[in-house]
């Protein structure tokens, strides 16, 4: 973020780090092995994110040493309380971030940290201490789904957001409930004829006005006089605001059309956003993915048309697809090649061909040097940004893959046939043709259609033998035939070329198409 990122240049942060609250709380505030291993082995943390290790306490110790003293007072504090545990391991790792994100953050913005009740508490202190006490702003409960039958504790059924400012001065835009129905039937009787619904208010003053105390269109003045100039009251004339009476012994008085009332203004208790279940059109399959609808009341509260928003957990992207909507700029940061081209198509499949070119990505390989660098680094994030650049959905995790690391899927008929091709990715620097057989012996087992390998370096001439010895495929619908075995290099994809395969579908994405309001901004794979 350093890097990238200037000096007070963001206007509002929404952040939504992972830390697996389901895991058992004896295992997460462990102090040097006291639980059972048994019970340990069985908890997988968030792609073992947050663990006590050496390179932990090498980060608390390099942290402390240059944080702001009342930082590095809270998590001395935090390591007397807690111990060396997974618990301390996820408040070093924030910190740090948190640190940033208040530099990056303009005098008038704002963040909003999404978390639960299992770490909301210290990373509130934590929160105290790099922003000030004093703008701590509140703390939002998400009743995210209902209760469940817990025997033996109150059901956990919401999340917590803490919301700081850097100052006093902050962008702030009240956000409104709609009326309810009872208070709509017990207060809107009125009605011009057009369909809208309008009740009456009082235009006396409550304060005697005698320069205020005048006729008006033959009707007399209340005692304490009117509540508006005759000006005032000659444009609500105008407009058709006033409703008159049948007789001039009453008085006139003001319509307040529903439909042009803000409502009644929210708290911090958000009952009316439920969680995304199976059935969601906005669902993507992306296992902590949030409501678009929480991530917009957000934005549209703290930040105006413009601003620049920042997430930098952006998983799988609903808030660069909020802010997109919403018309602001907006930067995403991920650790995960998987969650920028997750967000690449979903803001592709909803904003349509007008989104392309409007941003740009950092951090993803560019040219073959870069696509080395990455292998080096994580096979399987490599493995990963290969398969996308097919245009297939790569796996969620390298375990039991029997060498397939991703699927593509198309359209074989018009009734809703699915076709399948199974992409394996080798980024080694041997080659042999017991790999092709074997891509091929899957792809036969799991009964796909193709088969296409990706490779760092190019074939050999067995390798290229047995591809070309594996058959073909015709496309049930267009009777078109493709080669069933398919290899392509890394140096060819750079360079725009694919394999050749029936028109894909795209993966992940399922919401609705949205039309694009705003242009430059950036996702980092960091």
């Amino acid at each position: 973020m350093q890097k990238y990122i200037p000096d007070e240049s963001v206007d509002l942060v929404y952040l939504d780090p992972p830390f697996n609250s389901n895991r058992n709380y004896s295992v997460i505030f462990d102090r040097k092995g006291q639980v059972d291993a048994d019970d340990t082995a069985q908890i997988q943390a968030f792609e073992d994110t947050w663990h006590w290790t050496h390179h932990t306490e090498s980060q608390y110790t390099d942290f402390i040493a240059e944080a702001p003293g009342r930082v590095a007072d809270a998590m001395s504090a935090f390591l007397t309380l807690l111990g060396e545990n997974d618990a301390m391991a996820y408040l070093v790792n924030m910190a740090p971030r948190l640190q940033e994100l208040h530099r990056v953050l303009k005098p008038t913005g704002s963040l909003y940290l999404h978390c639960d009740p299992t770490m909301s508490h210290y990373l509130k202190v934590l929160m105290d201490a790099i922003f000030d006490v004093r703008f701590f702003r509140g703390e939002i409960t998400w009743v995210r789904t209902t209760t469940h039958n817990d025997a033996k504790r109150w059901s956990p059924n919401a999340d917590i957001i803490l919301y700081y400012t850097k100052s006093n001065t902050h962008t702030w835009n009240p956000q409104h409930h709609a009326h309810s129905a009872e208070y709509v039937e017990s207060k809107y009787h009125h009605d011009d004829g057009d369909g809208r619904l309008y009740r009456l208010d009082n235009m006396t003053s409550p304060n005697p006005r005698p320069n205020l105390t005048y006729e008006w269109m033959g009707h007399q003045p209340p005692p304490n006089g009117w509540r508006y100039s005759r000006e005032k009251m000659a444009e609500l004339h105008g407009a058709g605001l006033i409703w008159y009476p049948d007789a001039k012994s009453k008085r006139p008085q003001l319509k307040r059309y529903l439909a042009e009332q803000a409502g009644v203004v929210m708290g911090n208790v958000w009952t009316d956003i439920p969680p995304l279940n199976s059935q969601a059109a906005e669902r993507l399959g992306y296992p902590t993915q949030k409501p678009l609808s929480l991530l917009e009341r957000i934005i549209q509260a703290s930040s105006n048309p413009g601003d620049v928003v920042l997430d930098p957990f952006c998983g799988c992207g609903t808030t660069v697809d909020a802010a997109q909507k919403l018309g602001r700029q907006w930067i995403g940061i991920d650790i995960t090649y998987i969650s920028v081209d997750l967000i690449e198509k979903r803001l592709l499949h909803t904003y349509g061909d007008s989104i392309v070119g409007t941003y740009k990505v950092n951090g993803i390989p560019h040219d073959l040097a870069a696509a080395r660098a990455m292998f080096n680094q994580s096979a399987f994030e490599f493995e990963r940004w290969a398969v996308a650049m097919v245009g297939g959905q790569p796996n969620q995790k390298q375990v039991g893959d029997k060498g397939i690391d991703g699927v593509a899927r198309f359209p074989t008929d018009a009734r809703g046939g699915i076709g399948k091709v199974l992409i394996s990715v080798k980024g080694g620097q041997t080659l042999n043709p017991a790999m092709v057989r074997d891509l091929d012996g899957t792809v036969r087992t799991q009964k796909a259609d193709m088969g296409v390998l990706v490779t760092l370096v190019d074939a050999t001439k067995g390798v290229m033998d047995q591809v070309d010895h594996g058959g073909g495929y015709v496309h049930p619908g267009d009777k078109r035939q493709f080669p069933r075995i398919q290899h392509i290099t890394i140096s060819e994809l750079l360079k725009g070329q694919r394999p050749a395969l029936p028109p894909l579908l795209m993966p992940y994405i399922q919401a609705k198409k949205q039309v694009a309001t705003y242009e430059s901004d950036t996702l980092f794979d960091h």
